[in-house]
């Protein structure tokens, strides 16, 4: 079996999860689940933890090659990658709201867009720190 280029190897989890969040975007408002007293807690939730995961993907495929770490490389996540990766994120959270806004009872919002910018956030902030632990560990 043939692998991947390493390109694609890189951008796959930010491209698969921008198409879940599309699909889940796409979704008319009388077909989503409710979830009774949790239903904005779960949905907000979701919103920050799926643009979380978004943001860290984006990180991954903008982030040099991680095999210079171990050839002596002491910064396998550059900090212009964090950053690049939240504005993308941020520019991927405007450009579903606006998508949704074309969905049946669907609406565009910007509370919507705040939260995914700050679980993007929170998310590399995470990880940048975890990475910085392991390094600071390993030494």
């Amino acid at each position: 079996m043939r692998t991947l280029p390493p390109l694609l190897r890189r951008w796959l989890p930010a491209i698969l999860l921008m198409a879940v969040i599309f699909l889940f975007s796409s979704i008319p408002s009388d077909e989503l689940p409710s979830f009774d007293w949790a239903d904005f807690l779960i949905k907000k939730g979701g919103h920050a933890l799926g643009y979380g995961l978004l943001a860290l993907s984006y990180w991954h495929g903008l982030s040099p090659d991680r095999h210079g770490a171990r050839e002596g490389n002491k910064m396998p996540f550059a900090p212009a990658a964090r950053v690049s990766a939240w504005l993308l994120t941020v520019l991927y959270a405007v450009s579903d709201e606006l998508h949704q806004s074309f969905v049946p009872g669907r609406h565009a919002s910007v509370w919507d867009v705040m939260i995914d910018a700050l679980g993007a956030a929170l998310a590399l902030w995470l990880a940048d720190h975890s990475v910085k632990r392991l390094r600071r560990d390993a030494s």
